[in-house]
């Protein structure tokens, strides 16, 4: 039997009405140059990818192990920022899919007396989401709700569609699963987390989930109760924050819970076709209790124009 996705709610699971979609009025201008500063260099290297143990979960594909190789590439050390996507919105007049769909999704712990009163509708199974209209990635729990204060979060309510415009824009690109997997992993062979097998270190919280019982109840004894700065936590060993927890990550990749059986895959990017990306990482409301897949074998897709309060993303760049 599926173990339900906490994290996930998608587009397509409601028949809500968007009488106020529009089109992408304005021309991109995409940068000729990426920005290396905030990106670390990740080297060529072989990994196995996935897992065989109980912990996982088999219907979401995270098995068989297989070995595959990934290139050499840089990757941004910390997911996409409300300042760098406020940016990219600022010079190209972007306007993200929540916003020309007029809703997106927002937990239901975050909703102002006034906004919660208005809300009628939630996805099937996952009562705790809530379709609000008006939020989006600058107002993200819905009217009157800002990013004032968390410029240094990362960006979320941003879908599939949005990150492939801003990696247009920045030069840059979404990882593969693979790519992404293998930089998480940061050079440690078959442990649970980017730091090792065990959710704590040394006594002190690694990651952004939920503790407590979900979904009712967070305890936040990491720190935080929605998204955290995107440094907030120790890097792994590649230098990048936040691959477990946080928000989940879109990658390029179509999903799929089937894997090929080849002794050693090159650059694998996923099937040709699909219904939904591939995303990674968990995010702030993982919980062991109900979905541990903030491990870095686990995995999770969304429909390309889905939008929630707890999906982000991040780049990677090709080394020419």
């Amino acid at each position: 039997m599926n173990k339900p996705n906490c994290c996930v709610a998608t587009r397509n699971s409601l028949n809500v009405t968007t009488s106020n979609l529009r089109s992408q009025g304005s021309d991109l201008n995409p940068s000729n140059t990426a920005n290396l500063s905030s990106m670390s260099l990740i080297p060529k290297g072989n990994f196995n990818m996935g897992t065989n143990k109980l912990i996982g979960y088999p219907e979401d594909g995270e098995t068989p192990i297989r070995k595959v190789t990934v290139q050499s590439i840089y990757m941004d050390i910390y997911a996409v920022t409300n300042r760098q996507f406020g940016a990219f919105v600022e010079q190209t007049g972007y306007i993200t899919e929540a916003e020309r769909y007029g809703w997106s999704f927002v937990f239901h712990d975050f909703l102002s007396v006034n906004v919660a009163k208005t809300v009628i509708t939630h996805p099937p199974g996952t009562p705790w989401w809530s379709v609000v209209e008006g939020a989006n990635w600058f107002a993200p729990e819905g009217p009157n709700s800002n990013i004032e204060n968390r410029s240094n979060h990362p960006v979320v309510h941003i879908s599939w569609n949005d990150a492939i415009e801003y990696c247009n824009w920045a030069g840059k690109r979404l990882p593969t699963e693979a790519e992404w997997e293998y930089c998480s992993r940061g050079g440690l062979n078959q442990m649970l987390y980017p730091w090792g097998n065990e959710l704590t270190h040394n006594d002190k919280h690694m990651c952004n989930i939920w503790e407590g019982r979900f979904p009712n109840k967070n305890i936040q004894s990491d720190g935080f109760v929605g998204t955290a700065p995107v440094g907030t936590y120790p890097p792994n060993n590649y230098g990048l924050y936040n691959m477990s927890g946080n928000v989940w990550e879109w990658c390029s990749d179509w999903f799929t819970s089937t894997h090929t059986t080849e002794s050693v895959r090159k650059y694998p990017n996923g099937p040709t076709s699909g219904s939904h990306k591939t995303i990674k990482g968990g995010s702030y409301l993982c919980h062991d209790s109900y979905c541990n897949r903030y491990r870095v074998a686990a995995r999770s897709s969304n429909t390309p124009d889905s939008s929630t309060g707890n999906l982000g993303f991040r780049c990677v760049k090709d080394i020419k």
